[in-house]
């Protein structure tokens, strides 16, 4: 969480961003409309270089990667969640707006246009968006300009 604290004291995420490799390996939850989940993380996270790697029946799911070894996994379920807080990373600043737009043009809702972010800190760029079952899907550039 981009607002770490420590003993009352903020810890600055980019810092802890740039020393940390991968924390997960995968990350899987269900959804009410697999379908449709499906078609909005394929077209959001498209401008990201994420892509369907693997499929199976809508109870197994679907498996969601890009260029790394970390994958997003979606799967069929009557189950209702709290909503989840997933951010994505970016190479820069422009994916993040092209992550926007797809995500919009993908029946997602606006929960935060593209811009900085310095109360995270000075280089924080995100967009945010709320998915088809309520969670908050979010792409950042730590990158500077």
């Amino acid at each position: 969480c981009p607002q770490a604290v420590e003993k009352g004291e903020r810890v600055d995420h980019y810092l802890l961003y740039r020393r940390r490799e991968d924390m997960f390996d995968h990350v899987k939850f269900g959804v009410s409309d697999y379908a449709a989940s499906k078609a909005f993380f394929l077209q959001a996270l498209a401008p990201l270089g994420v892509t369907l790697v693997g499929e199976g029946e809508p109870t197994y799911g679907a498996e969601l990667a890009g260029s790394g070894d970390v994958s997003l996994c979606l799967y069929q379920s009557a189950e209702k969640p709290a909503p989840l807080h997933i951010a994505f990373r970016a190479d820069s600043r422009e994916q993040v707006d092209a992550f926007w737009q797809a995500a919009l043009a993908a029946g997602g809702k606006d929960n935060g246009a593209p811009g900085l972010r310095p109360n995270y800190h000075a280089s924080y760029y995100a967009a945010f968006v709320i998915a088809p079952d309520g969670h908050n899907i979010e792409a950042v550039c730590h990158l500077a300009g």
